[in-house]
């Protein structure tokens, strides 16, 4: 596989998506709704797609692989645990869906500034997203660095692949917002998907089969068959990775804004059911990447460069190889993307509103366009620090944000939930995991990722104990949920 062959690749992947990209567009993108959300109508197969590479970016076929490459069949338990957690989208999804549309809600710290009634709450979420998704978006441009010079033994460095991945993202963001992010989501999960399978049928049969490459595995090593195995997957160690990973869904707000955006509960049910197939599909092709790696080349640098290895060798032919590379920085770019719009439209729907009084809708706008570019470049200088595992830092960056959970399950089920308790539960528990990292993640042998979720649940129910509930805001929040629930019975 040739440098040259590469760049025409991402350059006709660049054209095609540009192309949809502005295809994609439509009237109403000049609103708040319309760029950050697609004014509410995105329909079920685009949805489940969408959903699809923005989750299962540089993490799955670079992190995933890698953390499989490290640690063995941990990583796949580690894996499914995040998969059973998607299961509280089939609870929380409605609620959040009736909610928007009944109030207009754009962004997740909008909706529990007004459940509880406090611009404080809503700001503090905002802060806190920002301070933990950054380093996560840089995970995402770490991705594709590792994959660019892996695959072409340096001949694009680490630094090239990041600085293309934050302009394209940047790129695809400014054309339609999420409207654009997500129709080139949909092109690129489906090649994705398709091409990284096939890739992990050849090696498998290269390497003899199924039976041959566990033979091996079992022969060679027999610790990446085993729990702990070798020693990465201690029993607390998977804890701590897991458990963030379960409340993945409603903890990150790039992930919880979707849930504004199908037009229908069907299409979000679509959404749902489409985005379990893909999973399941893509997480054994993950997995059985880094057993394949393992087997094929003992011994790598760094685990995450398991994957990029894998696609620049004899064992893929060069065509299929560079379609997959493609379908990873697509799908990197696409977190990226959402992280990005994510975040602007907090910053400034629910931080720049907030400080600055009677703010237009156009002017939130025209500010969240602003800082989209400052996210990015802010994630591309933290990518450059090229700091530990990916997998690891994804679930590091979780572990900050299980901070918001208690405080988004309270406001649906715990009526005496109030302001002070999210303010607490949030600040506090941001603090506590940022001060665990900064001195070597370990409390009496315990890592943030098992001690955020009981603190922050501990903050919320102790502050809300102490202070009165905001009854108004409360119940028209539940009744607008009820309202749409009792439609659907």
């Amino acid at each position: 596989m040739t440098e040259s062959m590469i760049w025409m690749a991402i350059a006709i992947y660049l054209s095609v998506s540009v192309m949809i990209a502005f295809l994609s567009r439509q009237k109403g993108v000049e609103s708040m709704s319309g760029f950050f959300l697609g004014n509410r109508q995105m329909n079920g197969f685009v949805s489940a797609l969408s959903y699809s590479a923005t989750t299962y970016s540089a993490f799955m076929m670079v992190g995933l692989a890698g953390l499989t490459y490290a640690g063995g069949v941990g990583a796949l338990g580690f894996e499914i645990i995040y998969f059973a957690g998607v299961s509280l989208v089939a609870i929380f999804g409605p609620r959040f869906w009736a909610v928007g549309r009944a109030f207009g809600f754009v962004t997740p710290s909008e909706m529990l500034g007004f459940r509880y009634h406090s611009k404080a709450v809503a700001l503090s979420m905002s802060i806190a997203s920002c301070i933990f998704l950054i380093p996560y978006c840089a995970v995402q441009l770490a991705g594709v660095g590792y994959l660019l010079e892996g695959m072409t033994n340096g001949a694009i460095g680490f630094t090239s692949g990041v600085l293309l991945a934050t302009a394209i993202a940047i790129l695809f963001a400014y054309v339609a917002g999420i409207r654009s992010v997500m129709w080139t989501d949909s092109l690129q999960a489906l090649v994705m998907i398709v091409a990284s399978t096939l890739v992990a049928l050849l090696v498998i049969q290269a390497l003899g089969g199924f039976g041959e490459l566990f033979d091996t595995l079992a022969r060679e090593h027999p610790d990446a068959l085993t729990v702990p195995g070798s020693g990465l997957f201690s029993l607390t160690t998977f804890l701590g990775l897991s458990i963030p990973w379960f409340f993945f869904s409603l903890s990150n707000p790039q992930v919880s804004q979707r849930l504004f955006m199908p037009a229908s509960l069907s299409a979000m049910r679509q959404m749902l059911i489409g985005f379990m197939v893909f999973g399941f599909v893509y997480t054994l092709v993950s997995i059985l990447w880094g057993f394949s790696a393992l087997t094929a080349f003992p011994g790598l640098e760094r685990a995450d460069l398991a994957t990029p290895t894998l696609l620049g060798s004899d064992f893929i032919p060069p065509l299929l190889g560079v379609i997959v590379m493609v379908g990873i920085l697509a799908a990197a770019v696409s977190t990226i993307d959402s992280i990005m719009l994510t975040l602007a439209s907090m910053l400034s729907r629910d931080v720049y509103a907030h400080v600055k009084s009677d703010v237009s809708e156009k002017r939130q706008l025209l500010v969240g366009k602003f800082v989209v570019p400052v996210i990015a470049l802010l994630a591309l200088g933290f990518a450059e620090l090229q700091l530990d595992l990916i997998a690891v830092l994804s679930v590091a960056a979780s572990s900050g944000l299980v901070a918001v959970v208690p405080a988004i399950v309270g406001a649906f089920f715990w009526q005496r939930g109030t302001a002070f308790g999210a303010l607490l539960s949030i600040l506090g528990t941001s603090a506590f995991v940022l001060t665990m990292y900064a001195t070597g993640n370990a409390l009496w042998g315990l890592p943030a990722g098992i001690w955020g979720i009981a603190v922050a649940t501990l903050l919320f129910i102790g502050g809300s104990l102490l202070t009165t509930p905001h009854a108004p805001s409360r119940v028209a929040f539940l009744d607008a949920v009820n309202d749409v629930l009792a439609k659907r019975r």
